[in-house]
This record gives C-alpha cells, sequence and structure tokens, in this order.
C-alpha cells in the first residue's frame, strides 16, 4: 500500500491505471488496520485494485478537501479519475459489491 501526501496525491492518482481505492486513516484508529489489512488481503488474493494511503493527521488539507469525518474513509478513483467515496461494511464480498456498484455509475467532479 502506497502512501500519499498532499505532495503526490493527485499526481500520483491521475497516473493511475485501473481502479485504486485511497483509505484515509489514522495512526491510532484500530479500525483502519482492520480495512487496510482486508484491503491489502483482498489484492493479494487477486482484486485488481491499486491501494493507497493518507495519514488523516499528517495531511489534513487532504482530509479537508475530502471532508473526511470519520476514520477510515475510503475512496475510489479509476483511470485516474474521481468516482465517490466508497461505503461499506468491512466485508470483502461488501466491498467488491460497492466497488461495482460505484464503478457502474460515471465518474464524480473531485471534491
Amino acid at each position: 500500500m502506497q502512501t500519499l501526501d498532499q505532495f503526490n496525491f493527485h499526481h500520483v492518482l491521475a497516473e493511475t491505471p485501473g481502479t485504486a481505492l485511497v483509505i484515509f486513516t489514522g495512526p491510532d484508529c484500530g479500525a483502519c488496520r482492520r480495512v487496510k489489512a482486508l484491503l491489502s488481503d483482498m489484492v493479494a488474493a487477486g482484486e485488481p485494485w491499486s491501494l493507497f494511503e493518507v495519514d488523516a493527521a499528517r495531511d489534513g488539507g487532504l482530509a479537508r478537501e475530502f471532508e473526511v469525518f470519520h476514520l477510515p474513509s475510503l475512496f475510489l478513483f479509476r483511470d485516474g479519475r474521481y468516482h465517490a467515496p466508497l461505503h461499506a461494511e468491512a466485508l470483502p464480498e461488501r466491498i467488491r459489491m460497492a466497488v461495482a456498484a460505484t464503478l457502474a455509475r460515471p465518474a464524480q467532479e473531485a471534491p
């Protein structure tokens, strides 16, 4: 999982082909660690996603830009374009369904 910050966030995601999931986390967030591990396991098992992490405490500007009010918060990008926040219970099948449903809709304007 690659770490993004305010200096490389937009540039890296713009150049990332395919589906990218960005998770906003915090250093003391147990739920964040669980979701990161789950997503990493899903990618290791074959999900064709690129995973990125933003430390919301360190990069408050990005957290404000994406209106992150709770951790973890997930956002979906495809081929460098923002699609939407991703809301799903932290279960593999629920996450897969949420990704598919979100990608079936048109991309949105980034916050």
